[in-house]
């Protein structure tokens, strides 16, 4: 159940012939009162002989009872409380005493004794209701509706609880702004899928993702398409910037534009600057040495997706570690990462990609204030996958894609964790909801490469399959018997014969694979130790191809890859 208090008003005839009326877009139905401060009110939606003015009148007489002077300019308190999109219909009767328990938790009539305001409740649709009051009491006195806000989402946690409807979780103030019921309306007139104000955001912060400067970042959002307006101050210093569609017009026909802030609240001009001067990406001083690996530019979408796994692997590290301002970076940059691996992913992931995108969004966003400073691997990884240009959903391309997603995979756990620890329960929520889609996208591109890897497996020789289980029950003994019956094993066997070719020894890779990060939480083990050690064997994603470095494949990975009757101990018949 989701309340929303506006700013406000000074129209109380205004509003209620609003609520009463058809709506901007035809959408109101039946509009009736629920419920009132006086049960005898007059209902205009349901009574013939009832006007909106008379309504308004008896919800304005402590107003009108007061000195011209002593009146607020704006006196009209309104409150919007609608269900969650999967609760049931509520009945007239449950709307009333939401409405009663929302005007009490608020301070507007408390009860108790107590002077109230004058209120009522409007409903015209099936999934909310409308609460207006007027912001003086029965006794002249101001109510105390401090926090009103606040006062009215913990409320709305225990109806949740009562009526036994979805249970939300409370806002901190720092979401990004949802689209009013009138973009939506406009969305569906118009054939879109989602309103402006969300293909706005999405657009700019892809165009944000591993830009190097402001510079940069306006390209982007010209080659977008967007309409942008610059705004500068007397001295020509850029202040800050809206955009807007080109087809998304008013009923004047001008653009309707959206300044960053109202995208969200990481999208203003300074917000986003801080990310540009703490990382610097297209210079190299002596501090940065320590990240010379990452300064490196990849011109191949498979090791920008290589470089966007290890600069992934690396966050997860410092999300379990790290202060809580460096993963507050480091989580805005992974956010960069996700957004630059949608826009340059093949067809058959994007769509889950897009979802986890705009899920991990919401998670990257806390009251801790974010140090950018250490999150130049992450935001190079961005920059490298936007310019290593979009990826084939096959071969090196598809199988470093998958690689990319599962360590996107763990990095949205050990997020959710993170927030959890903190209470931070919406990001806590839209991170495992960001896993979730990532989960399946993972299993979008993960299936042809392990595949290949599954078949090359089940043709090794017995004795050398033995080989690395017995390396899988050294290295990793608490694991061993679930990784052995999985049916990614074959994968894996594969892997380690790859890397033992390539000079590595195989336990050394398990436990260093195993040792830093739980894996309890995979679905199986045995996939996510296959790409752990393709990346730190550096041993081609694909298994048929050359690493991003040029290495030829093991030689005993391409006899593997063979047909079985050109493998040794089969002579080809004549």
């Amino acid at each position: 159940m989701i309340p929303k208090i506006n700013t406000p008003g000074s129209r109380t005839i205004g509003l209620l012939a609003y609520l009463y009326g058809p709506g901007k877009h035809e959408e109101h139905t039946d509009p009736h009162l629920v419920a009132s401060f006086d049960a005898l009110s007059p209902d205009p939606g349901r009574d013939t002989s009832a006007t909106l003015k008379d309504l308004q009148l008896l919800l304005d007489q402590p107003v009108q009872a007061l000195a011209r002077h002593q009146r607020p300019r704006r006196h009209v308190w309104h409150c919007s409380v609608r269900a969650a999109p999967d609760d049931r219909t509520l009945t007239d009767d449950e709307w009333a005493n939401v409405a009663r328990r929302l005007v009490a938790a608020t301070g507007i009539d408390p009860g108790g004794g107590d002077a109230g305001c004058r209120w009522a409740a409007v409903r015209h649709a099936d999934d909310h209701i409308h609460i207006i009051a007027t912001l003086v009491r029965e006794d002249g006195r101001r109510p105390d509706d401090y926090r009103s806000g606040k006062r009215a989402q913990a409320e709305c946690r225990l109806i949740e609880t009562d009526l036994g409807l979805t249970r939300l979780n409370a806002g901190d103030g720092t979401a990004a702004r949802r689209p009013t019921t009138a973009e939506r309306h406009k969305a569906d007139r118009t054939n879109r899928e989602r309103t402006a104000r969300e293909e706005l955001r999405e657009t700019v912060r892809r165009a944000v993702a591993g830009a190097e400067n402001e510079t940069e970042f306006f390209d982007r959002l010209t080659r977008s398409g967007l309409l942008i307006r610059r705004r500068a101050a007397p001295s020509g210093d850029l202040l800050g910037y809206t955009v807007a569609l080109p087809e998304d017009r008013n009923q004047h026909g001008e653009p309707v534009f959206y300044s960053g802030s109202k995208l969200a609240p990481d999208l203003s001009l300074p917000r986003i600057r801080k990310r540009f001067t703490a990382t610097s990406l297209g210079s190299r001083s002596g501090a940065d040495h320590e990240d010379r690996s990452d300064l490196r530019r990849v011109h191949s979408p498979s090791s920008a997706r290589r470089a966007a796994a290890e600069a992934a692997w690396s966050a997860v590290l410092v999300i379990d570690r790290g202060e809580d301002g460096i993963v507050a970076g480091q989580l805005a940059a992974a956010s960069e990462i996700l957004d630059a691996l949608l826009t340059t992913s093949a067809a058959h992931t994007r769509r889950e990609l897009r979802e986890a995108a705009a899920t991990f969004e919401r998670a990257s966003r806390s009251h801790i204030r974010a140090e950018h400073h250490h999150t130049r691997a992450l935001r190079r990884a961005a920059r490298d996958l936007v310019h290593g240009g979009p990826a084939l959903g096959r071969g090196e391309d598809g199988a470093t894609t998958a690689m990319a997603i599962d360590m996107l995979f763990f990095l949205a756990l050990a997020t959710a964790n993170w927030h959890a620890q903190r209470h931070h329960a919406q990001q806590a929520a839209a991170a495992r909801q960001a896993a979730d889609h990532l989960r399946a996208a993972y299993q979008n591109a993960a299936g042809p490469p392990l595949g290949a890897l599954y078949q090359r497996g089940r043709r090794l020789a017995r004795p050398l399959r033995e080989r690395q289980a017995a390396a899988v029950r050294g290295a990793v003994p608490h694991l061993a018997e679930r990784v052995l019956a999985e049916p990614g094993w074959y994968a894996l066997a594969a892997t380690l014969t790859d890397a033992q070719q390539a000079g590595h020894q195989p336990t050394a890779l398990l436990t260093e694979a195993t040792r830093r990060r739980e894996l309890d939480s995979a679905e199986s083990i045995s996939d996510v130790l296959v790409w752990r050690i393709r990346r730190l064997a550096n041993l081609p994603a694909n298994a048929t191809t050359a690493t991003a470095t040029g290495t030829p494949l093991p030689s005993t990975a391409r006899r593997a890859t063979k047909a079985p009757n050109q493998q040794k101990g089969h002579r080809r018949t004549r």
